[in-house]
């Protein structure tokens, strides 16, 4: 059984930054794609983004492309979200997944097997 821990949410300004871990532990990493995805207010969950289990494909949602990145360390079991030039919109429950069926070079959204609890990412002035 893997378990997922995400941090680092909070409230932060538009047009800052924030750095979202998410540690697992149970299970090695090497063979599970990792994703993040978010649930704003009144609205479904959405994907965000998602990294290979060899770490050599990303995917992001076009709301976020080019403000947030995904990174994994293996070694330290955990995966990352840094977003950038945050917007209002992007106010949400932030939870991070991992999938051991999309073990590859590449990911996508879907059914994820392990989720996390989520944290909370409040934008506003």
């Amino acid at each position: 059984q893997l378990q997922l821990v995400e941090s680092g949410g909070g409230l932060v300004q538009p047009g800052g930054s924030l750095s979202l871990p998410c540690a697992a532990s149970g299970l090695p990493l090497l063979f599970f794609a990792l994703g993040w995805f978010r649930r704003a207010p009144g609205k479904e969950r959405e994907g965000v983004s998602c990294i290979s289990s060899s770490g050599g494909s990303t995917n992001y949602a076009g709301s976020v492309k080019g403000r947030f990145t995904i990174s994994r360390d293996n070694a330290k079991t955990t995966v990352y979200l840094q977003m950038n030039s945050l917007k209002s919109e992007d106010t949400a429950v932030y939870y991070c997944a991992a999938d051991p069926f999309q073990y590859g070079s590449s990911c996508r959204f879907g059914e994820y097997k392990y989720w996390g609890q989520g944290t909370q990412v409040t934008v506003s002035s």
